[in-house]
């Protein structure tokens, strides 16, 4: 390390490891986000499908590169940071491949935002650069609305389509929610951040009863409900 970036890590805070678990956790997701996408994107049935989750591909990197920037510049390795959460990540990628375009869809719609709903509350108890620099991570990329319109428009005068759909999503939902808590419970970091936000360990359960809450008002805004 040169001094000039010797004096610019020791100019920075240390940051606790509730912080780095948070985005340590975070950087893995938007790594695992962008090969979801680019590999959806691959299978698009329309060019401006494949243009569009192609882009939202590029954006997760940019967050990543932000998440990876900010640790960096604390002396902490991203790559450190993510090993912990690598496993679960994983398992629940592998233990939710989507069958259909339509699948992929709803699957990105529903963990994206169980996710960002869990971040975001885990974030409410940090300084405001990091709490800032997670909003901006979490910011939605546009998958969202585009997911929307294409189930929208394809569940419309479909009803096996839409029950199908339907079962997926709280299929996921389940997945997520499990892996989810596993992560929580394995991670001395982000459990900490949830008992500065709730006041002990049994807000844990109180947090994954508004996270299904959420996601039930976004299945019935999907159609799904």
């Amino acid at each position: 390390m040169t001094d000039a970036k010797a004096d610019a890590t020791e100019d920075r805070p240390e940051i606790g490891t509730g912080v780095v678990d948070l985005l340590g956790v975070l950087a893995y997701g938007e790594l695992s986000a962008f090969d979801r996408l680019a590999e959806d994107a691959r299978t698009a049935p329309t060019l401006s499908g494949r243009v569009a989750l192609a882009s939202m591909a590029a954006a997760e990197m940019g967050h990543y590169g932000l998440l990876e920037r900010y640790l960096a510049e604390r002396g902490v390795s991203v790559e450190e940071a993510m090993r912990p959460f690598m496993r679960h990540i994983d398992a629940f990628q592998e233990s939710t491949a989507p069958r259909t375009w339509l699948e992929s869809l709803v699957k990105a719609y529903v963990v994206d935002n169980l996710a960002a709903d869990l971040y975001r509350e885990l974030a409410e108890v940090l300084d405001e650069e990091p709490r800032e620099l997670v909003t901006t991570v979490l910011a939605d990329t546009g998958h969202s609305a585009f997911a929307q319109r294409e189930v929208a428009a394809a569940i419309e005068n479909d009803a096996p389509v839409r029950d199908r759909l339907a079962l997926w999503s709280r299929r996921l939902l389940g997945e997520a929610l499990t892996q989810a808590q596993y992560v929580v419970a394995e991670s001395d970091g982000l459990a900490e951040l949830i008992v500065a936000g709730t006041g002990d360990l049994s807000g844990i359960a109180a947090l994954f009863r508004k996270l299904q809450k959420q996601h039930t008002k976004r299945m019935q805004a999907l159609g799904l409900g």
